[in-house]
């Protein structure tokens, strides 16, 4: 049998009962009512956090009551990350993974915010979200093998962009870029044209709703056989004019003009043996060079 309540402990009882019922611990009755999260706006979400995280101050870390209200501070602040999320839409990552993400910087933010330091949670919070979304875009793996100088180059920019976009209202020019950093207007450029490989698209990507063109791969034209090994080539060229003369010479008339290293002997006025080791030396040497640059 159970034991009889007086009037007090069943009122007490009721009442527990109640915030139960709405998800509120026992001991936290005294907390505001929050409303369904989707139906609070930043102005209130902004006040409710504050009557939050003045509790969150007084309770013991790994307890119930110290989970809901944390808990009930993620759920409330969960707009900054979409907001935040919203300004990577364009890559390739689904939009919820993005949210995921950032959501993490939304923990570690709260975990480390104290009202004594007198700034409001959003603005301390969207710095670690925003942060934390970078993070996970900068690990993930390039769509095109870039060199390593290109790939770190590009994060450079990608800060001091943004840096020098709060400061002037507006995207920063190349050449601004370029003083920020240090750098030419050249690396400036090609530290963008990396950027084009962090990410790819799915041939089989549908297009937006206004687009009236199919699928990507039913807009790529004709396979031009003519650039097979174009990147090779390009990446050659300033190792090839590094050469001292006679080792261009011999080249260029070895794969250029199809001469045999018999014919290239008598053309220099040197062993066949002489034109092979040089030949040797030279291929070498560019092998190395593309090695080194990757």
């Amino acid at each position: 049998m159970a034991p009889r309540l007086d009037a007090h402990d069943a009122s007490a009882t009721t009442e527990a009962g109640v915030h139960e019922e709405h998800g509120t611990p026992e001991g936290l009755e005294d907390l505001p009512e929050i409303p369904p999260f989707d139906e609070v706006g930043p102005v209130d979400a902004r006040a409710l956090s504050k009557t939050l995280f003045r509790r969150l101050e007084t309770l013991e870390e790994g307890t119930h009551e110290y989970s809901y209200v944390r808990n009930t501070l993620v759920e409330l602040n969960l707009a900054l990350v979409k907001f935040a999320a919203s300004r990577f839409r364009s890559r390739s990552e689904p939009v919820e993974d993005i949210v995921q993400v950032g959501t993490i910087g939304l923990i570690k933010a709260i975990d480390r915010f104290e009202l004594s330091r007198g700034v409001e949670f959003p603005t301390f919070a969207m710095p670690t979200i925003i942060g934390e979304i970078k993070r996970f875009f900068r690990d993930t793996s390039w769509s095109v093998r870039v060199p390593r100088r290109l790939q770190e180059l590009r994060l450079d920019l990608a800060k001091a962009g943004d840096e020098l976009a709060q400061q002037l209202d507006r995207a920063p020019t190349v050449a601004e870029l370029a003083d920020r950093l240090q750098i030419t207007e050249g690396e400036v450029v090609e530290g963008m044209s990396a950027s084009n490989a962090y990410t790819a698209s799915s041939l089989d990507a549908q297009p937006e709703e206004d687009d009236t063109e199919g699928a990507l791969a039913d807009r790529i034209g004709y396979e031009d056989h003519g650039l097979e090994g174009i990147e090779y080539v390009e990446s050659l060229k300033p190792l090839i004019a590094e050469l001292p003369a006679r080792d261009r010479q011999i080249l260029s008339l070895r794969f250029v003009g199809n001469m045999t290293q018999s014919e290239i002997g008598d053309e220099l006025g040197i062993s066949q043996m002489h034109v092979s080791r040089l030949l040797s030396r030279t291929l070498g040497r560019l092998r190395r060079g593309l090695l080194v640059e990757e």
